[in-house]
């Protein structure tokens, strides 16, 4: 993003929910840079993406609160006097919302109302960008994926996540909270989650090639589009600062799938080596994968203009770079 396009942000208080996450973090770095006073939040639970690490480069410049978006009286008072609420806090692994459907909806959909009616009451001017994802579209009907697609999840998750969108339109409709929703597709970069796949298997892909260890591919004709953390943060900065982004809902995602096999076969190249092994879908998986996707962003472009310019093979550069040299504090 040119530099003029972070003016806005300069001396704006922000806080950012799901602050030590990946993309939450990339977010706050930029954030920091563009000279915006900015607090995070996060509950550091292990099961999910918040990592200290991930704040590394900004830590004695924003402040850090670890607590819970599911405690409103703590979140109304960290919500006061904010202008901007980036609200990344959420359960994202599929397969978790299917063997602990409670806990995903107390994060996904319980904690959105409560998040939301906290700004009601403490502070009805701030700006919210919620964190929405592909994953309520279910298996596509149609390809590419546009914003009037209905809605079909295929898992918890994805309906979690519907009625967490949801409530935030109904808020901007009802009481004239400034939201907007950004439906997000595969991201990926530096800070990702690669312990395990609850935020992502090219996660998991990264870790095993470093380790010199095969990665599993699930079918491999699936189509996936990656988008590139540093777009993703794009989208969002552009949706906080265009008032045309009130109350719209956007899908942010690549224009150029991949199948799991290319995209496989491309991480091996970019790794220096490595080996692909092809397997069926475990049967838990098969029943809530959505087949091919990919997104179509038009209305972002045409309404905010924004585009993703970040070719694939330089995301894949970028991680290969930085988890060989912090692999310790992600695993």
């Amino acid at each position: 993003m040119s530099q003029p396009h972070l003016r806005p942000f300069a001396g704006r208080r922000v806080v950012i929910t799901g602050g030590l996450g990946f993309i939450g973090s990339t977010l706050a770095i930029r954030l920091v840079e563009a000279g915006a006073v900015v607090t995070l939040i996060d509950s550091l639970v292990p099961e999910y993406g918040g990592n200290i690490h991930n704040v590394a480069p900004i830590a004695d410049r924003v402040r850090i609160n670890i607590s819970d978006v599911r405690d409103p009286f703590s979140f109304a008072h960290l919500i006061r006097d904010q202008d901007i609420l980036f609200n990344l806090a959420g359960q994202t692994s599929h397969i978790d919302s299917m063997s602990d459907p409670k806990t995903d909806l107390d994060i996904n959909c319980a904690a959105q109302l409560s998040i939301l009616e906290a700004c009601r009451k403490h502070n009805p001017l701030a700006r919210i960008i919620f964190a929405s994802t592909r994953q309520i579209y279910g298996r596509p009907l149609y390809l590419p994926v546009d914003e009037k697609h209905p809605l079909h999840p295929v898992d918890v998750n994805g309906i979690n996540k519907v009625a967490g969108e949801q409530y935030h339109i109904l808020y901007r409709q009802i009481h004239g909270i400034r939201t907007c929703v950004l439906r997000l597709t595969n991201v990926i970069g530096p800070r990702m989650r690669i312990r395990d796949a609850r935020q992502t298997f090219v996660g998991t892909w990264i870790r095993n090639l470093i380790e010199g260890k095969p990665i599993d591919v699930w079918g491999g004709a699936q189509l996936r589009d990656l988008l590139d953390v540093e777009d993703c943060v794009d989208a969002f900065l552009l949706a906080a600062a265009s008032d045309r982004a009130i109350g719209q809902v956007y899908n942010a995602g690549s224009p150029d799938p991949i199948s799991l096999a290319g995209l496989a076969a491309l991480m091996i190249e970019v790794n220096g080596g490595g080996e692909a092994i092809t397997r069926e879908y475990p049967a838990d998986r098969k029943r809530i994968d959505i087949g091919d996707y990919c997104t179509d962003a038009r209305k972002i472009g045409a309404e905010l203009g924004w585009r993703p310019v970040t070719p694939l093979r330089d995301t894949l550069v970028r991680c290969f770079a930085y988890y060989r040299e912090r692999m310790a504090s992600y695993v």
